[in-house]
């Protein structure tokens, strides 16, 4: 049977916001796209374009 891997939060690969520079954790949809993904939320992902 094909069992999901867990994988704990703090194990996850994680990169600074290029807006706040907060560290911000890989997300499930992001996986296809993590080496594109610069910003932690919307919210700094609007204000670096403005």
């Amino acid at each position: 049977m094909g069992v999901p891997k867990i994988v704990k939060k703090g194990d996850l690969p994680t990169k600074p916001c290029a807006t706040c520079g907060l560290p911000f954790a890989w997300r499930r949809k992001w996986a296809k796209n993590w080496d594109d993904v610069k910003y932690c939320s919307e919210r700094c992902r609007r204000e670096k374009l403005s």
